[in-house]
């Protein structure tokens, strides 16, 4: 036995942690002009505590085929992705109505 999850009791493997905390989230989607007119699109709003910052950035980085890292509790991806982002963030669990482009 891998062990129990100390928030909601059940084993790790039927751990639904994540999932509740991923339909309870208020997300931003949004984009940042930087130097060198260079567009970020910025995602902020997601728990770090609640959900893995690290695996969701590389899933987005990878789908996207784009550079960017997690800092700060935001997501920072390099261009203007704010549309095909939401699809994605969708797609891996959080709820449509919860994410917000701006």
């Amino acid at each position: 036995m891998t062990g129990v999850c100390a928030t909601c009791g059940l084993p790790k493997e039927l751990c639904v942690c994540e999932s509740i905390a991923k339909e309870s989230q208020r997300i931003v989607v949004k984009t940042e002009d930087r130097k060198f007119n260079k567009t970020y699109t910025v995602i902020e709003g997601i728990d770090e505590k609640e959900v893995n910052m690290r695996e969701l950035m590389k899933n987005l980085k990878s789908k996207l085929a784009c550079g960017g890292a997690a800092k700060g509790g935001k997501i920072e991806l390099q261009g203007d992705h704010k549309h095909k982002a939401k699809a994605i963030l969708v797609q891996m669990g959080f709820a449509p109505e919860t994410i917000e482009i701006r």
